[in-house]
């Protein structure tokens, strides 16, 4: 019977594949020989007993169903594999796990799991600030309204709202690459993080086996690697797939009938929209990536928690962890795997930004209108005042702005109609939006070609 939504609905067989059952005891396995390598290296356990650990420490040989038999018993998760890894190891079998404390191998192979899942993620950030470079220089100069409090507010560029998407991707980007030495850690210092059971040489096992792996070690582990790492870990992810939502959340309100500037890609041929209103077109992958986000920020409070144990440690993190981890590294490869699609197919309508525009009746402008008094002597508050005065009166009888500021006596006298229609334009009131547009772009090329 399939309970959980990763089994059946969500998630990529790639990362999945990381975070399944199979792979968690393989990577326990390989844990388990890597430190009969590093003991056989200097000379604790004999070379051949370190191969035939090494050989045995596969699934070929150590099956789930024979550690969960162990553990029926045991009623202890890791002896579960220390045990049926022993029993495959003949005469080598007593030198598994030796030394070494239940977290050394869990913590550990979290660290792998969670190394090979932020490799999956780069690449996702990748490939989504190339999707998004593409879109903002495309539409550097695509004109549409910016909004303030659901209001109109001032033109801007479709492309300039992309660069700050692309913006800021780039920076989980960067956050990804400055946190990894933090985040894939182990540790293999025994019990309470002394390494006495290791014995002297407890520091050169440690270096080897971390080397073996890749990973980097736990400077002053307790009896587990330290967990304002694996905070820091789901905050970051809880961060990035929060931008997710909020580009989502964007797209869902532009995709609006009133509004309709962008929409999701529709396969006109085939999808369906709804089980009743038949010519509904949903921004279904936005809705959706807006609701799983929310799941990944609910697990960024248990992270928390779980630093908090007692002493140097105890079990409260444990079975928090088994639903944290497989969750949020899954679910933030779903989420940027389904925001890449979402722009990659989305919907421009440059003629629906510009009617919005011009169903602001020129009120828009009212900013730039503003400048240009100031601009031919009139204090900066006077201005603001005849703009908001005229502004209200355009709203009270219909008119436009712009007629209602010539019929302003102060206007009129300083500003021709001709210059005023120059001055509302919205194309002549973008600022730098293009090439501050086109200086992000530059960025994600450099960034794109460090790979």
């Amino acid at each position: 019977m399939l309970l959980c939504p990763l089994d059946y609905r969500y998630g990529r067989k790639e990362i999945k594949t990381i975070f399944s059952e199979e792979n968690r005891l393989l990577t326990q396995l390989k844990i388990e020989a890597a430190l009969a390598r590093a003991h056989a290296k200097l000379g604790n356990i004999p070379k051949e007993s370190a191969m035939e650990i090494t050989k045995k420490a596969d699934l070929k040989y150590v099956s789930n169903e024979r550690v969960k038999q162990i553990e029926a018993e045991t009623k202890h998760d890791v002896m579960s594999v220390v045990k049926a890894l022993s029993e495959q190891c003949g005469e080598a079998g007593k030198y598994v796990h030796l030394g070494a404390t239940s977290n050394d191998i869990i913590d550990t192979a979290s660290a792998v799991q969670i190394k090979e899942a932020l490799d999956l993620l780069d690449k996702d950030l990748d490939k989504l600030i190339a999707t998004l470079a593409k879109m903002a220089k495309k539409h550097r100069k695509t004109l549409m309204v910016g909004r303030t409090h659901g209001q109109f507010a001032i033109p801007t560029t479709f492309g300039f709202k992309i660069a700050g998407y692309l913006s800021e991707v780039m920076r989980h980007k960067e956050r990804l690459a400055e946190m990894r030495s933090r985040i894939c850690v182990g540790k293999m210092s025994g019990a309470i993080g002394t390494g006495a059971a290791l014995g002297p040489k407890v520091l050169e096992i440690q270096d080897m086996v971390m080397a073996d792996l890749g990973l980097g070690v736990e400077e002053a582990a307790t009896q587990i690697v330290c967990r304002d790492r694996y905070a820091e870990l789901v905050s970051f992810l809880a961060i990035t797939c929060t931008s997710c939502e909020r580009y989502s959340t964007e797209i869902r309100n532009l995709q609006r009938s009133e509004i309709m500037e962008v929409a999701e890609a529709f396969d006109a041929k085939k999808q369906v929209g709804s089980s009743t209103m038949a010519q509904k077109r949903n921004p279904v992958i936005s809705e959706n990536i807006c609701g799983l986000s929310r799941i990944v920020r609910a697990f960024v409070t248990p992270a928390l928690e779980d630093m908090v144990l007692w002493h140097e440690r105890d079990l409260t993190n444990s079975s928090a962890e088994r639903f944290i981890l497989p969750h949020v590294m899954v679910l933030s490869d779903e989420i940027l795997v389904k925001m890449e699609q979402v722009f990659s197919g989305l919907v421009v309508y440059e003629k629906n930004m510009l009617r919005n525009i011009e169903s602001a009746n020129g009120m828009i402008m009212a900013e730039p209108v503003m400048m240009a008094l100031v601009s031919k002597g009139i204090g900066r508050q006077d201005a603001h005042e005849i703009v908001r005065s005229s502004s209200m009166k355009a709203e009270e009888t219909g008119k436009s702005f712009k007629d209602m500021l010539l019929k302003d006596k102060q206007v009129a006298k300083l500003i021709k109609k001709e210059e005023l229609e120059k001055v509302m334009d919205p194309r002549n009131y973008i600022g730098v939006a293009p090439e501050l547009t086109d200086k992000v772009v530059e960025k994600a090329k450099i960034v794109l070609n460090k790979k």
